[in-house]
């Protein structure tokens, strides 16, 4: 299709949020702009992510692979941590050379790509991945105004820890209206921190309506796909689990003249299957090393069976725990029997419902279903999703439903083995095997080779030179699965180019910079070279 023919897209992911909106049949809920987004295009009743979990999850998003096919699976490893000096971080995780950030397929075929302003990535972001990745980047900065564009807004009021009371000191939801799940005490401090939680996701709402509003004072709303998200869900035994409170997602698309508006859709679909969908619709070819399928556009795959989900190292503590969905049971299985539920993790027990939890525990006044949280772990979990909603009944002992059970035990362990699980690895012994003698390897610079009559790609010229025109540079990068970045400009502020093409060099005097990344690896020193064309 022509260039200024090819559909924009825009992605409002909000973070920690299960659907707990107007649209999603939530009375309590008072969300006027995702309600209307749903009513203008689809909406999906059976998204799950790929871990309960930020990095993780969004390691999925941006590859289009399971965090554990790629070792991306434990939370935090660009950071120190200073209750856990003897973890192997920091380090960035070095995925399979051939997998790149997914928008690098389309910044090469001439989109323009901001992140406002979230990666967490599990490896630190390639500058080729993104044209601005800043807190001001927008659709409208994009040099051309008929460049098609990807434009990403995560907003982060709705994470965790806006249910803390420093976080979020306004309430304008009346906590006596909450529905509280049977897996947590009913008490003011709960009720409190849950209607934290629909403020502030009204509060996104509000800036979600914003951009929207902004598309169509743009004239963009017609050609434009819209998708909303999540990565994983906001409160105890839901953020950091398998269980659909920490995984069940909302998915709405807006697809003029794509999807109908006002649909509903049953099928079963991961956020993994994000960046696929959206290279779909975008008519590029879907890398054939993606894990996740397309649900939409010419390229979408027939409907998923199972969905997988997996929970490894959070934070300071480790776990190993692999969860297989379909449509109506899940299943869980734990590798660390002997770890309490409640393994060891100070960010999470700032939760305010935690700590209503652990008070309530040491009093002895929890019951039921609040108990199991405190309880030792089974070996594997099993639960009716359609009967019991809130996963409270394990099913897995039970020889009515032996046959699900089997099943689905069979269902995960065929996804383990096809993706390869590198959870089966020590954390440590997974980072020696990418840095070598404990260093982050470094990719190699590039260097660039002319093309023309009197040097048919057959030498380098490092330092550039003076070439009879015309003249095409070829860049080469030594480091296997680097990506190359190059720019004309000068300064700190240069705008950089993904090299996807030889480049036609101008008649007269031009000067190159360049630079490669390999995901994982440290940056290449800059390559400036100048040449003449005459």
């Amino acid at each position: 299709m022509p260039p200024d023919k090819r559909p924009n897209f825009l992605w409002v992911s909000f973070e920690d949020t299960n659907p707990y909106y107007g649209c999603y049949g939530d009375a309590v809920a008072r969300t006027p702009n995702l309600d209307r987004l749903a009513a203008e295009g689809c909406r999906w009743t059976n998204c799950f992510s790929t871990a309960g979990v930020c990095a993780p999850a969004r390691s999925a998003i941006i590859t289009g692979m399971y965090p554990i096919s790629i070792g991306t699976h434990h939370m935090r490893t660009t950071h120190t941590n200073a209750h856990a000096p003897e973890l192997p971080t920091p380090y960035s995780a070095v995925i399979p050379h051939y997998v790149k950030c997914f928008t690098e397929y389309l910044r090469a075929q001439g989109y323009y790509c901001t992140n406002n302003t979230k990666t967490d990535y599990q490896f630190t972001p390639p500058f080729t991945a993104w044209d601005d990745p800043t807190n001001t980047a927008h659709w409208r900065n994009r040099p051309d105004p008929d460049q098609p564009f990807f434009a990403v807004w995560n907003l982060g009021r709705t994470h965790e820890s806006g249910m803390w009371a420093e976080k979020t000191p306004e309430i304008t939801f009346d906590p006596a209206d909450m529905q509280v799940p049977p897996y947590f005490p009913d008490t003011p401090k709960v009720r409190e921190a849950m209607a934290r939680m629909y403020t502030n996701i009204a509060h996104n709402d509000g800036l979600l309506g914003d951009l929207l509003k902004q598309l169509e004072e743009d004239g963009l709303a017609g050609n434009t796909v819209v998708f909303h998200w999540s990565d994983h869900g906001p409160m105890p035994r839901g953020k950091r689990w398998p269980y659909d409170s920490g995984v069940h997602m909302p998915m709405i698309v807006r697809w003029p003249g794509g999807l109908e508006p006002g649909s509903v859709s049953e099928r079963l679909i991961s956020t993994i299957d994000l960046g696929p969908s959206l290279l779909s619709i975008a008519g590029i070819d879907i890398p054939p090393y993606m894990q996740g399928r397309a649900f939409l556009g010419p390229q979408a795959k027939p409907p998923r069976e199972y969905v997988y989900m997996s929970r490894d190292r959070y934070d300071e503590s480790y776990d190993m725990v692999r969860a297989a969905r379909d449509a109506r049971f899940k299943y869980m299985r734990h590798y660390c029997t002997s770890h309490p539920y409640l393994i060891w993790v100070p960010y999470r027990n700032r939760h305010p419902i935690l700590q209503e939890m652990y008070r309530l525990y040491l009093a002895g006044e929890l019951e039921g279903p609040q108990l199991a949280m405190f309880r030792p772990r089974p070996a594997e979990e099993l639960y009716d999703t359609q009967r019991d909603p809130f996963e409270v009944h394990n099913l897995a002992k039970d020889p009515a439903f032996e046959p699900d059970l089997k099943r689905l035990r069979a269902a995960l362990d065929a996804w383990r083995a096809d993706v390869g699980d590198m959870g089966e690895f020590m954390e440590a012994e997974m980072v020696r095997r990418w840095y070598p003698n404990g260093e982050q390897p470094t990719t190699s610079a590039p260097v660039p080779v002319p093309i023309c009559e009197q040097s048919p790609g057959v030498e380098a010229a490092p330092q550039g030179g003076t070439f009879k025109g015309p003249v095409l540079l070829q860049y080469y990068c030594a480091t296997q699965g680097a990506s190359i970045g190059y720019t004309f400009e000068q300064g700190d502020n240069a705008h950089w180019q993904l090299y996807s093409q030889p480049l036609p060099l101008a008649a007269g005097k031009t000067t190159v910079r360049a630079k490669a990344i390999r995901i994982g690896y440290k940056e290449s020193a800059e390559h400036v070279a100048s040449f003449e064309v005459r």
